[in-house]
């Protein structure tokens, strides 16, 4: 009995941990949350509302200039738990050098990029350990850093703007040893996200090598095997009045706030309930060879091109040497588009 108290006891943490970062994820960089300081304004509340605005203001250039990140909130014990919850895991097939920065493309999106988030923005899995003397930061929309008290939680784990002069920032001005997280795909590719799928929106995605081209970062590609399988996600039959609703959904929400709408769905607070929890299933992230880049100040289309294939191409080769480890079968392909 005891040894089921303490199992439902871990089961319940796992999933608490897991609950408290949905809402800052979702809700609190998309919808209008983050009118609330100013709302507060007009409340017996004014005082707070001022002294939260002016701070924001006063500190404005932070978040796109490293941050504020803190070893103790990496390193929390909740990380651990949310770890678990699936779990997750890092990889390491090559070293990363500390006399280098380094672009770590990761895919797929997924819904919520658990992956990425557990592996670069805490210590749960020993990114510390695993990758002696490299600093990471996730890049992630510039709007969650618009929202006091927020912007600090998330820049405390070492999360920062994907905007090029952030990211250019880091690789430039704060010395070697730095990798910038992107989730190159982004919303769009979420839209692509199905368990046992593994297509990734990259075709035309080239501002990252452009920027590791103008930086001289080396490019380092990452594959989250299992970020697809945690939720399932909707997409309803052409010509149906569901998928009109969901296509003016997903077309609007691109509209005002820039982000894809997702139709997904995983399970409850129990076992075999329906909700928005994710599934647990193993989340699993390998980080490849670094593919060295030379630093050139305004690369022409042709060289951005030709280092855009080769990324492709080292993708490819991480993805079919590891497909089988963690999942998948031997005839699965990774699909560009």
């Amino acid at each position: 009995m005891a040894f089921f108290s303490r199992l439902n006891l871990q089961e319940g943490l796992q999933t608490l941990s897991v609950l408290q970062w949905i809402p800052v994820y979702i809700f609190l960089g998309a919808i209008p949350i983050l009118l609330i300081p100013y709302f507060l304004l007009f409340s017996k509340f004014w005082s707070l509302s001022v002294l939260s605005l002016a701070w924001l203001a006063y500190d404005w250039n932070t978040h796109s200039q490293g941050g504020r990140r803190s070893a103790w909130v990496r390193n929390w014990t909740l990380w651990n738990y949310f770890r678990n919850y699936f779990p997750v895991k890092l990889v390491k097939t090559h070293d990363l050098s500390p006399k280098h920065n380094y672009i770590i493309a990761n895919h797929p999106h997924g819904v919520l990029s658990f992956g990425v988030f557990i592996n670069f923005a805490t210590e749960a899995t020993g990114i510390a350990r695993i990758f002696p003397s490299i600093t990471p930061f996730v890049g992630t929309l510039e709007g969650v850093f618009w929202i006091p008290i927020v912007r600090e939680y998330v820049m405390a784990m070492g999360v920062c703007p994907v905007s090029r002069s952030a990211l250019k920032y880091l690789l430039t001005q704060k010395g070697s040893g730095n990798a910038v997280v992107i989730v190159v795909g982004g919303a769009a590719e979420a839209l692509l996200c199905q368990p046992g799928a593994s297509t990734l929106f990259l075709k035309q995605r080239k501002g990252f090598v452009k920027l590791a081209l103008k930086t001289g970062a080396y490019l380092v590609p990452s594959y989250s095997f299992g970020e697809n399988e945690v939720f399932n996600q909707e997409t309803f039959p052409e010509g149906t009045w569901l998928r009109l609703l969901q296509k003016t959904f997903q077309d609007t929400f691109k509209k005002i706030l820039g982000l894809n709408f997702c139709t997904f769905h995983g399970r409850g607070l129990t076992h075999g309930s329906w909700g928005f929890l994710p599934f647990n299933r193993p989340i699993t992230t390998v980080v490849g060879e670094p593919l060295p880049i030379p630093r050139i100040k305004r690369p022409n289309q042709k060289t951005v091109d030709k280092y855009h294939a080769l990324y492709i191409s080292a993708l490819c080769k991480l993805f079919d040497q590891h497909k089988v480890e963690y999942g998948l079968p031997e005839t699965q392909e990774l699909t560009i588009i």
